[in-house]
């Protein structure tokens, strides 16, 4: 994982130990949970061939400008990456009060795909 997010999640109290970066791959081999929802959040991967996530499950793009791209003074880094994250935290927000029980898939597709064009706040 990227330093400044590491940074950036402890500085807001969350708890980073034994926080990892996962390969895709991880999650599409044999004995891998079955996954109800995949958000991609990479811009470049948007354009991307996604692979087949075992199961069936909701997918949508959460794209967000990658903070590790970020140039400049470390100010300015940082700052990207508190942007991602407030984005990020943004969304999510929007998902988990989605009433998934009362939507149909393709509904609860289109509200995920439109979570996925909310601004940070």
């Amino acid at each position: 994982m990227h330093p400044l997010t590491l940074e950036l999640l402890e500085s807001l109290g969350y708890e980073t130990a034994g926080l990892r970066s996962k390969d895709w791959e991880e999650f599409a081999r044999p004995g891998a949970p079955e996954l109800d929802f995949v958000f991609t959040v990479c811009d470049k991967a948007a354009g991307e061939t996604c692979p087949v996530w075992p199961g069936t499950p909701v997918t949508a793009h959460w794209g967000v400008p990658d903070p590790a791209a970020a140039e400049g003074d470390a100010m300015r880094r940082k700052a990207a990456f508190f942007s991602a994250y407030r984005a990020l935290e943004r969304r999510i927000g929007l998902f988990v009060n989605l009433r998934i029980d009362e939507l149909d898939r393709l509904a609860l597709k289109r509200s995920v795909e439109e979570i996925g064009k909310t601004p940070p706040a």
